[in-house]
């Protein structure tokens, strides 16, 4: 076995969370004593992190690539941070202290990049470099993946005997078309483009969605001043008790010039419209009979396990559905990939793996309520951690802090990011940061770590909205 893994070459596509997880799960498995393959690991970007990457860039990026990122100025977690922490890399041993529940993407991306620091994980990563075919030989069982170095322009092809998918499906842009949108005089971009707020202020903005990016969106537009937030939706509200300069309206029927209409009969003027339409699964690299093909969902058919690929066991998705879990999902994806990759998990027979798909794909059918849901991801993360060695945490609790979550948004859409909880890590229940969300306009990790003086804008805020849901 140890000749088999010293010869045996490995592929991982993308050194964002998901990749990097890849990457520590098999270095952890080499700090046992286990022999580990040649691990080579193909990045576009010029540094780890993925989709939390900011740019300023929309578009392409420097080197003509489309911009993965979909980050943008002053965005903060929308979900609790003791629902992602990574169970073998706790906030407090990178931070030395406790922080808040919801820091902004600098402080995560910090934190992402603390644990790839911490590890020897970067002498596998290429940066700069985009894989832009992969293919597969039937006879030699080996994938042929070919790579373009954006700094040089050199394309090389080699062979490998896994291939590890861990690029993200939130960078290809879903946008539908509306009668009229030609028409639209003002600025149009999906949520992918969309990089700040502050150019919103006194104008009025339509969203088109009615899901977390759009939630998001319109209450950075609110609290960067914004005239008026519409939100337009196509099934349901998000009903929250929005202030009355945000409204949600049903789904645009057409635009004629800057005014849009919507199915109900009403109509607005808008100055700007951002699509919050979701992403697709888009993986240009790879030929149709290897793809992921399915909808943005908890459990995409075709994956065993959520991760081993139906059409071929050798190649492996990371990170591939619907997320109310994040880092240690993928984590625990990872970890159970690389065991399978060392012959330490042994896959079922094909139709095994169906009849396993099929009980969990029938669940996911059943699932009723954001409760369910949260329910159902917890499940199939805990299912995942007992195959492996990654250290096991309450999963149940981290499902009662994202229901707990949820009720949050529904009691105080706009503060519920001042809420605290508690680490099921390491029981250190998180901090108030210093400013209430709503009027912290600096959301560098250097503002965010300092502790500067209360002010009085600050006491008048808090006593009004604060709350301590640890």
């Amino acid at each position: 076995m140890e000749m088999v893994m010293k010869n045996k070459r490995v592929a991982i596509i993308g050194a964002g969370p998901s990749g990097i997880a890849q990457l520590r799960a098999f270095e952890s498995a080499e700090k046992q004593g286990h022999e580990i393959p040649e691990l080579v690991c193909f990045e576009k970007q010029d540094t780890w992190g993925g989709q939390w990457n900011y740019s300023w860039r929309t578009g392409t990026d420097s080197y003509g690539e489309p911009v993965h990122s979909s980050m943008y100025r002053n965005l903060w977690s929308n979900g609790p941070k003791e629902v992602l922490e990574f169970a073998e890399y706790s906030f407090d041993e990178h931070f030395g202290k406790p922080i808040s529940s919801y820091p902004p993407r600098e402080v995560l991306w910090d934190y992402i990049a603390g644990r790839a620091k911490k590890s020897n994980v970067e002498k596998y990563i290429k940066f700069a470099h985009v894989v832009r075919w992969v293919s597969f030989d039937e006879a030699t069982k080996l994938f042929t993946v070919t790579v373009e170095n954006l700094r040089t322009g050199e394309t090389s092809s080699d062979t490998y005997d896994n291939v590890i998918v861990g690029a993200g499906h939130f960078s290809f842009p879903n946008v539908p078309h509306f009668d009229g949108v030609e028409t639209f005089p003002g600025q149009i971009m999906h949520a992918h483009e969309f990089r700040g707020a502050e150019a919103v202020a006194d104008k009025d903005i339509l969203l088109i969605g009615a899901s977390y990016s759009a939630e998001d969106i319109g209450t950075q537009a609110y609290k960067m001043g914004a005239r008026s937030v519409t939100f337009s939706y196509r099934s349901n509200p998000m009903g929250y008790e929005w202030p009355e300069e945000m409204t949600e309206l049903p789904l645009v029927e057409r635009f004629d010039g800057s005014e849009v209409h919507f199915v109900n009969g009403e109509k607005r003027k808008v100055d700007i419209v951002v699509f919050c339409t979701g992403y697709l699964h888009h993986y240009p690299f790879m030929p149709s009979e290897l793809t992921l093909s399915s909808p943005n969902n908890l459990y995409p058919d075709t994956l065993y396990r959520g991760v081993v690929s139906e059409a071929n066991n050798q190649l492996f998705w990371l990170g591939a559905q619907d997320q109310w879990l994040t880092f240690n999902m993928f984590d625990a994806q990872a970890w159970y990939v690389r065991d399978v990759i060392l012959g330490r998990v042994a896959l079922p027979s094909k139709e095994a793996q169906r009849n396993h798909m099929d009980k969990w794909l029938s669940r996911f059918e059943g699932l009723k309520s954001e409760n369910d849901q949260i329910d159902f991801q917890c499940d199939y993360v805990e299912d995942l951690i007992d195959q492996t060695d990654y250290p096991s945490f309450d999963l149940k609790e981290v499902a009662n802090i994202l229901k707990g979550w949820v009720k949050s948004k529904e009691e105080d859409i706009l503060n519920y990011r001042d809420y605290t909880y508690t680490s099921v890590m390491t029981g250190t229940t998180s901090v108030e940061h210093h400013t209430p969300w709503m009027i912290e306009l600096d959301d560098s990790l250097e503002r965010y770590l300092s502790e500067p003086q209360e002010d009085e804008a600050r006491q008048v805020y808090r006593g009004k909205k604060v709350r301590d849901k640890a």
